[in-house]
């Protein structure tokens, strides 16, 4: 095995935020208005369609079945008027970050299955946020976005990553515990940075910091959400990863949805069949 790198502090991963890729600057105001109510939706909308792989993309998602439109939405204008904004803001965000990261930085990395993973996890939490009687839009944005971290440490630090990696197949221990063993630092705390860095909402950001721990006090909702969705999609293979482990769920978090099992049953059917088309439109 190479040489153990110097392990890695907080102050390493801010300092590596900027050389980060930036989303458009209309995806960062869409990202820091969503806890506002005040949003002036129609210069958003003109500010998006500038973007054209962006519209493209947003439009493709909005057009999937998934979000049952009658009529074909041909601009950010009319997916709004369709679908709502927070729905599209939403689509939107997710249609930028899933192209902001470069792919093939770190050897071993498997990047696809990163995003399957991301976006089966946004797919479960979206229908797990209709049962419980949530926000479907904040869910599936924290879905998406939960372990975003990971690509922040991929892209900053990728030698070190390749090294948790290779620890991880060896010692058959969880991502997080690699992470802390060889980098010093973890997902989670590199996803809370760049949340801030990159001014996510309030919402968001504690979903992301509390999603594996979310029995800790002022975790919220959302976190015990996620994870609960992270965990059926390990669950359901859908990311295909060689070594997903399926992780021990909280039982604070499974209560907290209170949900039956043939609810369950039920978000596993629905999970993967918005899975495949969320993949089809994001991803392809």
């Amino acid at each position: 095995m190479s040489t153990a790198l110097p392990q890695l502090t907080a102050e390493d991963i801010l300092a590596h935020l900027d050389d980060l890729p930036s989303l458009p600057a209309v995806v960062m105001e869409l990202l820091n208005s969503i806890d506002q109510e005040d949003v002036d939706i129609s210069v958003l909308a003109k500010k998006v369609s500038y973007d054209q792989a962006l519209t493209a993309k947003t439009l493709r998602l909005a057009n999937s079945s998934q979000y049952g439109l009658q009529v074909k939405a041909t601009t950010i204008q009319q997916a709004i008027t369709y679908l709502g904004f927070q729905t599209t803001r939403s689509l939107i965000t997710s249609a930028a970050i899933t192209g902001a990261f470069p792919e093939g930085r770190c050897p071993g990395f498997d990047d696809k299955a990163f995003w399957r993973h991301s976006v089966a996890t946004a797919a479960c939490a979206k229908v797990l946020a209709r049962h419980v009687r949530f926000n479907q839009d904040y869910a599936f944005t924290a879905g998406l976005l939960h372990n975003i971290g990971r690509l922040v440490l991929v892209s900053s630090f990728p030698e070190h990553y390749a090294q948790a990696l290779a620890f991880r197949a060896q010692q058959d221990c969880s991502m997080l515990e690699a992470e802390q063993t060889i980098l010093g630092v973890d997902h989670v705390q590199a996803g809370v940075a760049l949340a801030e860095h990159w001014n996510f909402s309030d919402t968001i950001r504690l979903a992301i910091a509390n999603y594996v721990q979310p029995e800790v006090a002022g975790a919220g909702f959302l976190a015990a959400l996620i994870h609960v969705a992270n965990a059926v999609v390990c669950a359901l293979d859908l990311a295909q990863a060689v070594d997903d482990m399926v992780p021990r769920v909280s039982p604070v978090a499974w209560a907290a949805l209170g949900l039956e099992e043939e609810a369950y049953l039920q978000l596993f059917r629905e999970t993967e069949l918005r899975y495949g088309e969320i993949t089809a439109a994001l991803l392809s």
